[in-house]
């Protein structure tokens, strides 16, 4: 896939609500196929019951907006009654929202809903618990690619929600020259120039970071100005090392630690003075948030 200008804030938007549309459906396709043998044999069509979706352990609840939208793309119009919004913390009990109408809708979208709110729930909580260890430092906790395919865009969400923020979404938004670049390319230098000359060619507004695995390879990368410097598997002291080069010869370029970050690890890593720590466990490693959904009928069961 090849562009000649970068994504409009317009566009970006529409790309994102397509890959979310997708992703929903294909969910639900997962679970329905040919349809719900059980609530078709056994719920009438007319029938009402009224789901009350709660936390069922501590945390950062995520995923409120993605189960409206599910709810929303059903065929049944659905009411719905949010008591806990996206972001905010949550004690094991705490009703979360409560849908209203269609007994077989819910029990079509139950399942769904969960899934995503509970692996949303899980990011947004170990993030948001990540953040706080950092938040002395002037360090911001970014996410990665390292996500569930597919779900890209879910996984980046619930980290927002958690208080960290966004690395690059995908190959197009950002160049990221990595270590099999570099060493495609013959240098850093070269790899660099080479960037800076298709992104001066493309007329594209995209930043442009380069990954360096030692002190020699940062200097090399340092000469060119690039705008974000990814120190990888760096020491506690060589991190302090290229703070301290870098910082001395440039304002501009930011720095990221990334590789082996931990949450034992990640205060010292913040204060050695980078500017960014990137961390693959937030999406990566994902421990769920327990949430249920109970469905409590509102009319006679029996057809």
């Amino acid at each position: 896939m090849s562009r000649q200008m970068p994504l409009s804030s317009d566009a970006f938007a529409e790309f994102h609500t397509h890959c979310e549309t997708e992703a929903i459906e294909l969910a639900m396709l997962e679970d329905l196929y040919e349809g719900d043998l059980t609530t078709e044999a056994i719920i009438p069509k007319a029938h009402r019951s009224k789901g009350v979706i709660r936390a069922k352990s501590d945390g950062v609840i995520a995923g409120v907006r993605v189960m409206t939208r599910i709810f929303s793309m059903s065929k049944n119009q659905m009411s719905i009654s949010i008591r806990k919004h996206d972001g905010e913390r949550v004690k094991a009990g705490d009703v979360i929202a409560e849908i209203t109408g269609s007994t077989e809708t819910l029990l079509l979208c139950e399942r769904t809903v969960l899934n995503f709110m509970q692996r949303m729930s899980g990011i947004a909580t170990k993030t948001a618990e990540w953040t706080a260890l950092i938040a002395h430092t002037k360090a911001k906790l970014l996410d990665t690619r390292k996500t569930a395919p597919a779900l890209r865009y879910f996984d980046k969400e619930a980290v927002r929600i958690g208080g960290g923020l966004n690395h690059r979404f995908g190959l197009y938004d950002m160049m990221l020259i990595k270590d099999n670049h570099i060493d495609a390319a013959g240098s850093v230098a070269e790899a660099i120039r080479r960037a800076k000359d298709y992104r001066k060619r493309k007329g594209l507004d995209v930043k442009i970071e380069v990954e360096v695995r030692s002190q020699d390879e940062l200097h090399e990368a340092l000469r060119f100005s690039p705008d974000i410097i990814l120190l990888d598997n760096f020491s506690l002291a060589d991190l302090k090392k290229a703070v301290s080069v870098v910082r001395a010869k440039s304002s501009t370029v930011l720095l990221e630690a990334s590789g082996g970050v931990s949450k034992e690890r990640l205060c010292e890593i913040a204060e050695t003075g980078v500017d960014f720590i990137s961390a693959g466990e937030l999406t990566h490693s994902v421990t769920a948030m327990d949430i249920s959904m109970k469905i409590v009928p509102l009319s006679n069961a029996v057809p």
